[in-house]
Protein backbone atom coordinates (compact mmCIF):
# COMPACT_ATOMS: atom_id res chain seq x y z
CA UNK A 1 0.00 0.00 0.00
CA UNK A 2 1.49 3.39 -0.96
CA UNK A 3 2.45 5.84 1.77
CA UNK A 4 -0.06 8.64 2.40
CA UNK A 5 0.56 11.99 0.80
CA UNK A 6 1.62 14.77 3.19
CA UNK A 7 -0.78 17.31 4.64
CA UNK A 8 -0.23 20.39 2.45
CA UNK A 9 -0.20 23.84 4.05
CA UNK A 10 -0.02 26.86 1.73
CA UNK A 11 1.48 29.88 3.48
CA UNK A 12 1.68 33.39 2.07
CA UNK A 13 1.67 37.06 3.03
CA UNK A 14 -0.08 39.46 0.68
CA UNK A 15 -1.17 43.06 0.43
CA UNK A 16 -4.79 44.17 0.62
CA UNK A 17 -4.88 44.18 -3.19
CA UNK A 18 -3.56 40.61 -3.46
CA UNK A 19 0.16 41.07 -4.19
CA UNK A 20 3.04 39.02 -2.77
CA UNK A 21 5.58 41.73 -3.50
CA UNK A 22 5.97 45.00 -5.37
CA UNK A 23 7.65 45.43 -8.75
CA UNK A 24 10.95 46.80 -7.41
CA UNK A 25 14.20 44.78 -7.24
CA UNK A 26 14.10 44.87 -3.43
CA UNK A 27 11.92 42.45 -1.46
CA UNK A 28 8.82 44.13 0.01
CA UNK A 29 8.37 43.08 3.65
CA UNK A 30 4.65 42.55 4.06
CA UNK A 31 4.75 41.05 7.55
CA UNK A 32 6.24 42.25 10.82
CA UNK A 33 8.26 40.49 13.54
CA UNK A 34 5.23 38.78 15.13
CA UNK A 35 4.13 37.18 11.88
CA UNK A 36 7.68 36.19 10.90
CA UNK A 37 7.87 34.36 14.23
CA UNK A 38 4.56 32.63 13.52
CA UNK A 39 5.89 31.47 10.14
CA UNK A 40 9.05 30.22 11.86
CA UNK A 41 6.88 28.12 14.20
CA UNK A 42 5.03 26.66 11.21
CA UNK A 43 8.35 25.76 9.60
CA UNK A 44 9.49 24.06 12.79
CA UNK A 45 6.28 21.99 12.81
CA UNK A 46 6.77 20.84 9.21
CA UNK A 47 8.69 17.93 7.76
CA UNK A 48 9.46 19.76 4.52
CA UNK A 49 9.23 23.26 3.02
CA UNK A 50 8.62 23.76 -0.70
CA UNK A 51 9.13 26.77 -2.98
CA UNK A 52 9.15 27.06 -6.74
CA UNK A 53 12.23 27.70 -8.82
CA UNK A 54 11.08 31.21 -9.73
CA UNK A 55 10.94 32.11 -6.02
CA UNK A 56 14.47 30.79 -5.52
CA UNK A 57 15.75 32.94 -8.36
CA UNK A 58 13.84 36.07 -7.35
CA UNK A 59 14.18 36.00 -3.55
CA UNK A 60 17.21 33.78 -2.89
CA UNK A 61 15.69 32.50 0.41
CA UNK A 62 17.39 30.27 2.98
CA UNK A 63 14.16 28.68 4.33
CA UNK A 64 15.46 27.81 7.79
CA UNK A 65 14.01 27.46 11.27
CA UNK A 66 15.48 30.57 12.86
CA UNK A 67 14.58 30.16 16.54
CA UNK A 68 17.27 28.17 18.44
CA UNK A 69 14.70 26.80 20.87
CA UNK A 70 12.60 25.37 18.05
CA UNK A 71 15.65 23.80 16.44
CA UNK A 72 16.59 22.26 19.79
CA UNK A 73 13.07 20.89 20.21
CA UNK A 74 13.28 19.24 16.80
CA UNK A 75 16.59 17.62 17.72
CA UNK A 76 15.18 16.45 21.06
CA UNK A 77 12.30 14.81 19.20
CA UNK A 78 14.74 12.94 16.95
CA UNK A 79 14.06 15.14 13.93
CA UNK A 80 16.55 17.04 11.78
CA UNK A 81 17.29 20.57 12.98
CA UNK A 82 15.70 21.99 9.82
CA UNK A 83 12.93 20.57 7.60
CA UNK A 84 13.77 19.04 4.24
CA UNK A 85 13.97 21.86 1.65
CA UNK A 86 12.21 21.16 -1.65
CA UNK A 87 12.03 23.03 -4.93
CA UNK A 88 10.48 22.53 -8.37
CA UNK A 89 12.03 23.44 -11.70
CA UNK A 90 10.92 22.08 -15.06
CA UNK A 91 13.90 23.66 -16.84
CA UNK A 92 16.54 22.74 -14.26
CA UNK A 93 18.05 26.21 -14.59
CA UNK A 94 18.86 26.91 -10.95
CA UNK A 95 22.13 28.54 -9.97
CA UNK A 96 24.46 26.59 -7.71
CA UNK A 97 25.30 29.76 -5.75
CA UNK A 98 21.75 30.23 -4.37
CA UNK A 99 21.61 30.22 -0.56
CA UNK A 100 18.97 27.48 -0.63
CA UNK A 101 21.68 24.91 -1.49
CA UNK A 102 24.20 26.00 1.15
CA UNK A 103 22.12 26.30 4.33
CA UNK A 104 20.08 23.97 6.51
CA UNK A 105 19.92 20.21 6.13
CA UNK A 106 18.82 18.01 3.24
CA UNK A 107 17.73 19.53 -0.07
CA UNK A 108 15.65 18.05 -2.87
CA UNK A 109 14.92 19.31 -6.39
CA UNK A 110 12.15 17.89 -8.59
CA UNK A 111 12.54 18.43 -12.30
CA UNK A 112 11.87 16.91 -15.71
CA UNK A 113 14.06 14.35 -17.42
CA UNK A 114 15.51 17.14 -19.57
CA UNK A 115 15.97 19.41 -16.56
CA UNK A 116 17.78 16.68 -14.64
CA UNK A 117 20.48 16.57 -17.31
CA UNK A 118 21.19 20.22 -16.46
CA UNK A 119 20.58 20.17 -12.73
CA UNK A 120 22.39 17.03 -11.61
CA UNK A 121 25.85 18.20 -12.63
CA UNK A 122 25.11 21.74 -11.43
CA UNK A 123 24.08 20.57 -7.95
CA UNK A 124 26.51 17.71 -7.50
CA UNK A 125 27.12 17.31 -3.77
CA UNK A 126 24.49 19.91 -2.81
CA UNK A 127 21.08 18.30 -3.39
CA UNK A 128 19.27 15.21 -4.58
CA UNK A 129 17.72 15.72 -8.00
CA UNK A 130 14.59 13.71 -8.87
CA UNK A 131 13.46 13.47 -12.49
CA UNK A 132 9.68 13.06 -12.94
CA UNK A 133 9.45 12.50 -16.69
CA UNK A 134 8.21 15.03 -19.22
CA UNK A 135 6.59 17.33 -16.63
CA UNK A 136 6.78 18.13 -12.92
CA UNK A 137 3.39 16.86 -11.75
CA UNK A 138 2.46 17.94 -8.23
CA UNK A 139 0.71 14.65 -7.53
CA UNK A 140 3.94 12.78 -8.29
CA UNK A 141 5.85 15.18 -6.04
CA UNK A 142 3.46 14.52 -3.15
CA UNK A 143 3.62 10.76 -3.71
CA UNK A 144 7.40 10.82 -3.59
CA UNK A 145 7.50 13.03 -0.50
CA UNK A 146 5.01 10.74 1.24
CA UNK A 147 7.22 7.74 0.47
CA UNK A 148 10.13 9.62 2.09
CA UNK A 149 8.16 10.00 5.32
CA UNK A 150 7.07 13.62 4.87
CA UNK A 151 3.76 14.00 6.69
CA UNK A 152 3.44 17.81 6.74
CA UNK A 153 4.53 19.96 3.80
CA UNK A 154 4.64 23.75 4.03
CA UNK A 155 4.44 25.50 0.66
CA UNK A 156 5.80 29.05 0.70
CA UNK A 157 5.27 30.09 -2.91
CA UNK A 158 5.43 31.68 -5.21
CA UNK A 159 2.16 32.60 -6.83
CA UNK A 160 2.46 30.09 -9.66
CA UNK A 161 3.01 27.23 -7.24
CA UNK A 162 0.13 28.34 -4.98
CA UNK A 163 -2.10 28.55 -8.07
CA UNK A 164 -1.23 25.00 -9.13
CA UNK A 165 -1.85 23.47 -5.70
CA UNK A 166 -5.22 25.21 -5.38
CA UNK A 167 -6.33 24.54 -8.95
CA UNK A 168 -5.50 20.84 -8.61
CA UNK A 169 -7.26 20.52 -5.25
CA UNK A 170 -4.07 19.48 -3.45
CA UNK A 171 -3.98 22.01 -0.59
CA UNK A 172 -5.34 20.98 2.81
CA UNK A 173 -4.97 24.35 4.54
CA UNK A 174 -4.36 27.91 3.40
CA UNK A 175 -2.82 30.49 5.72
CA UNK A 176 -2.92 34.05 4.40
CA UNK A 177 -1.36 36.94 6.30
CA UNK A 178 -3.02 40.07 4.92
CA UNK A 179 -0.89 43.19 5.37
CA UNK A 180 -2.41 46.69 5.70
CA UNK A 181 -0.93 48.17 2.55
CA UNK A 182 -1.72 48.56 -1.14
CA UNK A 183 0.84 47.77 -3.84
CA UNK A 184 -1.12 48.96 -6.86
CA UNK A 185 1.49 47.95 -9.46
CA UNK A 186 0.44 45.99 -12.53
CA UNK A 187 3.75 44.14 -12.75
CA UNK A 188 3.83 43.04 -9.11
CA UNK A 189 3.41 39.29 -8.45
CA UNK A 190 0.04 38.11 -7.18
CA UNK A 191 -0.90 35.45 -4.62
CA UNK A 192 -2.62 33.42 -7.36
CA UNK A 193 -3.05 33.77 -11.09
CA UNK A 194 -5.94 32.85 -13.40
CA UNK A 195 -6.92 29.18 -13.18
CA UNK A 196 -9.86 26.80 -13.30
CA UNK A 197 -10.28 26.42 -9.55
CA UNK A 198 -12.47 23.58 -8.19
CA UNK A 199 -16.08 24.67 -7.92
CA UNK A 200 -15.52 27.93 -9.76
CA UNK A 201 -15.95 31.47 -8.40
CA UNK A 202 -19.17 30.71 -6.54
CA UNK A 203 -17.60 28.10 -4.25
CA UNK A 204 -16.80 29.36 -0.75
CA UNK A 205 -14.08 27.73 1.37
CA UNK A 206 -14.57 26.89 5.02
CA UNK A 207 -13.00 29.47 7.34
CA UNK A 208 -10.89 27.82 10.04
CA UNK A 209 -9.98 31.00 11.90
CA UNK A 210 -9.07 34.67 11.76
CA UNK A 211 -6.88 36.63 14.16
CA UNK A 212 -4.54 39.58 14.26
CA UNK A 213 -0.79 38.99 14.39
CA UNK A 214 0.87 42.35 14.94
CA UNK A 215 -0.64 44.59 12.29
CA UNK A 216 -1.58 41.80 9.85
CA UNK A 217 -4.69 39.63 9.82
CA UNK A 218 -4.10 35.88 9.60
CA UNK A 219 -6.84 34.04 7.70
CA UNK A 220 -6.97 30.24 7.76
CA UNK A 221 -9.07 28.31 5.25
CA UNK A 222 -9.70 24.66 4.37
CA UNK A 223 -9.57 24.76 0.52
CA UNK A 224 -11.02 21.25 0.08
CA UNK A 225 -14.02 21.91 2.33
CA UNK A 226 -17.02 24.06 1.37
CA UNK A 227 -18.35 26.66 3.76
CA UNK A 228 -21.20 25.35 5.94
Amino acid sequence: MPAPRPFVLLSAAMSLDGHLDDASPERLLLSGPDDFDRVDAERAASDAILVGGNTLRADNPRLLVNDPGRRAARRAAGRPEHPLKVTLSASGRLDRSLRFWHTGGERLAYTTDAGAAVLRPALDGLAEVVALGAAVELGAVLDDLGARGVRRLMVEGGGGVHTQFLAQGLADELQLAVAPLLVGQAGAPRFVGPADFPGGPARRMRLLGARTVGDVVLLRYAPKEPAP
